[in-house]
């Protein structure tokens, strides 16, 4: 069984002018990722790389690559990003090829259509998945007012698969991620609370989680483990110190309209030097000269600099 602890960032992913993905800059971003104390895996190909937007030979690459670069000093987690189960299989099976420490399985966009009314379709998908591909999942829940939320009674199933190694909580809201950390808890399994409950990431570290994968890592790695840390120690008065500095981060990047927040990231990186250029690719545009600005101001306002 693959245990997962600790901060978990999810990469971005750099393009070049013509939107190809611009591999030196992609490996130098892993690299600082890796090289950062407190980080204990990399999840790639995750929303923050703009997964929607990759071809299966992309995700392939993009996963190759990180392995490549970082692979032996970290684990490396695999989104699986897909509508149906059966190309789900194959992303999982692709990434297994390649040597990913686990997939971090996404819902299906149908599941917004009654997943929370009939969880065996849910347990199908995931038990397909597992039983296929047989690799480690860390399954993703989503906030329940989406729809494609699972409840904690289904989060509490799915705990049951012994492929099933964690749990990435974006509830994004922080009853909903009590009950599931319940849920988790009550199975007996060593399943893993890994809040993505950014915009409250101290909440959910107190609460107990294990960790935390998010995109906001790929920026703020070094204080979200410094974070942790201190949450795991019991020192609330140093949390919130390092609290107050992320803040200033989590208002600029989670502003709406919210599907901007990784074009804000990507944004911040290059204002900090560690990526030439944040490129998107459609149907994302880039953000205005007034919102960089303000990026700008929260990255030292949180003390943070090229």
């Amino acid at each position: 069984m693959v245990t997962f602890s600790g901060v978990m960032p999810a990469n971005i992913l750099p393009f070049k002018v013509d939107l190809s993905i611009d591999e030196p800059a992609y490996r130098q971003h892993l690299r600082w990722l890796a090289d950062t104390r407190g980080v204990t895996g990399i999840v790639a190909n995750g929303h923050a790389a703009e997964v929607s937007s990759l071809s299966r030979e992309e995700r392939k690459r993009t996963l190759a690559i990180a392995l490549d670069e970082v692979g032996s000093a970290c684990p490396i987690v695999a989104g699986v990003y897909s509508d149906g189960t059966a190309e789900a299989v194959e992303l999982a099976r692709d990434a297994k090829a390649l040597g990913a420490a686990a997939v971090l399985v996404f819902p299906p966009t149908l599941f917004m259509w009654g997943a929370q009314l009939k969880p065996d379709m849910v347990v199908r998908h995931f038990g397909e998945i597992a039983e296929k591909s047989d690799m480690p999942i860390i399954v993703f829940e989503y906030p329940p007012a989406s729809g494609i939320g699972y409840a904690p009674e289904t989060l509490g199933r799915l705990a049951q698969m012994p492929q099933v190694a964690g749990v990435k909580d974006w509830s994004n809201d922080i009853v909903a991620f009590e009950k599931n950390l319940r849920a988790l808890r009550a199975t007996g399994r060593p399943v893993a609370m890994l809040s993505s409950f950014t915009m409250s990431l101290m909440a959910s570290f107190l609460l107990g989680a294990d960790g935390a994968i998010s995109g906001m890592g790929s920026v703020a790695a070094d204080l979200q483990a410094e974070l942790f840390e201190a949450c795991q120690k019991g020192d609330v008065e140093g949390a919130r110190r390092i609290n107050d500095r992320l803040d200033p981060l989590v208002a600029v990047f989670y502003a709406p309209p919210f599907v901007d927040m990784h074009n804000r990231m990507k944004e911040a990186l290059v204002l900090l030097g560690r990526i030439p250029a944040a490129h998107v690719r459609p149907p994302l545009t880039p953000v205005s000269g007034a919102e960089r600005q303000a990026i700008k101001r929260a990255l030292e306002a949180a003390g943070l600099s090229r």
